[in-house]
């Protein structure tokens, strides 16, 4: 393979080196500077229809829009220059025009970039003094609403659908001052990924039916995590507001989900606010489950899995960590797992990017630390094994189904219906409530944090697991999920190398991990 030709060029002062036919914008990025933009997106072919990424170039004639102007070597960039502020200036001028004055109740305030630019570079006054344009609100189908009154014509949404999603639902209506976005007609925003038009929306035209009016941007707090609900491992930021999530939205990586991610996956949240929670250690006295202390309950789970033939029915839905120690609590038994399935959703414009069958996050963590795919959970419990359920729900299975257990012991976030004669209780966090990696279907290790905190005396799972073996005299090191892993990745072939600080939040492939055949990342980039 050739080497790449490196340019060199001078922005803002700042020397600068990147790979021939980087464009301006993104070579400015590298020196930390933000060139203001709005119809720019690095997941979208380039239309450079906004002007307001204009910067000045020197011995050019005129302006260049930054977005759509490769480097040249020995270029001399003005990003800030008297020229360049004024012009854009003139553009924000422009677009508010006919922009109303919604900021105090549109759910885009606080992170909207009209704001931020308009502050930054904008005049202090209008010089406007007419009535504005006046156009109501449009359900636009799935998720989305359409206000057109605060749409600036970035065409963003209708390149995506058209691009990325190969989906042609939206153009641009009318002409001049009239134009907005419209719809073909027959044509909805019902495409399995159509609500990223969402995020992409640069201002608040574009706005998510789900989270309306729920909260404003500056009373959330966010976490970087990863979506639980399917085998794809999109990256994404989790959002809360007074410990429940209210959001998910996509979050950029090149090798997994580019900058998207599906409706199935932004919409499915609610099952982590669940309320029918086991929020305290319980252990059998009396024929009943009485409340117990952390303490009590660890001891009594030790004593039944002493010595016994260990069945784990997990959920693909725990950490590789937690499967890992699952793994240790086994001994000679058997640990299998059952995934919800339904249809596969591609994103077209995306290579390798789609809503995956397998709906649960760690489906391929599970199989390569030793569980079981099955669709019949209990088959392979024998008769007086200790019966483990990890995070496991047990919908649909009898509690008849359990009686071949000598012991039930439950590890999960709620106590199953069908597991009500269980011997002992230990509550757990559930996805957003602790730390830890999951394992894609391209065998790619990624790092999840806790978004909101454990109800009760809930406690992750990774440390009531490791106090549960540290109970039975089998570790007395484990304070960390990071420690977790290190000892996982110590102990097992496929995780070798791998440690917390190299995986970072973006993540790195298993040491088995199968070759996809992609040899460039999948965002589509600024081409």
């Amino acid at each position: 393979m050739a080497e790449q030709k490196m340019v060199s060029l001078t922005i803002e002062g700042r020397s600068v080196s990147v790979p021939e036919g980087t464009t301006l914008l993104e070579a400015a990025k590298t020196v930390g500077i933000l060139i203001p933009h709005y119809c720019y997106h690095p997941g979208l072919p380039v239309a450079g229809v906004c002007r307001m990424c204009l910067v000045e170039v020197e011995k050019a004639p005129k302006l260049a829009p930054s977005c759509a102007t490769t480097v040249a070597e020995g270029q001399v960039v003005h990003v800030h220059s008297e020229k360049s502020l004024d012009a854009r200036k003139g553009v924000l001028e422009m677009l508010l025009i006919n922009h109303p004055l919604d900021c105090p109740i549109c759910d885009q305030s606080g992170e909207c970039e009209l704001q931020d630019y308009t502050f930054q570079e904008g005049r202090e006054d209008s010089r406007y003094r007419e009535p504005k344009r006046f156009n109501p609100a449009e359900d636009f189908g799935g998720d989305v609403i359409y206000v057109p009154n605060r749409c600036i014509l970035c065409t963003r949404c209708v390149r995506f659908m058209d691009d990325v999603a190969h989906d042609p639902a939206l153009n641009v209506s009318e002409r001049g001052d009239r134009a907005l976005i419209g719809k073909f007609e027959g044509k909805d925003l019902t495409h399995p990924w159509a609500a990223n038009v969402v995020d992409l929306c640069p201002v608040g035209a574009l706005l998510s039916k789900d989270f309306l009016n729920k909260a404003r941007a500056w009373e959330l707090d966010r976490t970087a995590s990863i979506c639980p609900n399917c085998t794809q491992g999109c990256n994404v930021i989790m959002e809360t507001r007074e410990n429940q999530v209210v959001r998910m939205r996509p979050r950029p990586n090149e090798n997994v989900n580019a900058f998207f991610m599906c409706d199935w996956g932004r919409l499915n949240y609610r099952w982590m606010n669940e309320k029918n929670r086991a929020e305290r250690p319980m252990v059998r006295r009396n024929n009943a489950l009485a409340v117990a202390s952390w303490e009590a309950a660890i001891s009594a789970a030790a004593r039944a899995l002493s010595g016994k033939s260990v069945f784990v029915a997990a959920s693909p839905m725990l950490s590789n960590e937690s499967l890992y120690l699952l793994t240790q609590l086994m001994q000679s038994g058997y640990g299998a797992f059952r995934v919800t399935e339904g249809e596969e959703a591609p994103l077209p414009g995306v290579k390798d990017l789609a809503l995956r069958r397998e709906r649960a996050a760690n489906v391929y963590g599970a199989e390569t630390l030793g569980f079981k795919k099955t669709k019949d959970l209990l088959a392979d419990l024998r008769q007086g094994d200790v019966l483990v359920i990890a995070g496991e729900n047990l919908a649909g299975i009898d509690a008849s189904a359990l009686t071949r257990a000598s012991e039930v012991i439950v590890i999960s976030s709620v106590l199953p219906e069908a597991a009500s004669n269980a011997s002992v209780v230990l509550p757990i966090a559930n996805f957003s409530e602790e730390e830890g990696t999951v394992t894609n279907l391209r065998g790619r290790v990624q790092r999840f944090t806790q978004a909101r905190q454990a109800p009760g005396d809930t406690r992750p799972s990774w440390l009531v697991l490791g106090d549960l073996l540290g109970a039975m005299g089998k570790q007395a090191s484990f304070f960390l999920p990071s420690e977790v892993f290190a000892r996982l990745a110590s102990s097992t072939k496929a995780f070798e190398g791998l440690s917390y600080d190299s995986l970072g939040f973006k993540g790195l492939p298993l040491a088995t991990a199968r070759d996809t055949g992609r040899k460039t990342p999948i965002a589509m980039g600024a081409a």
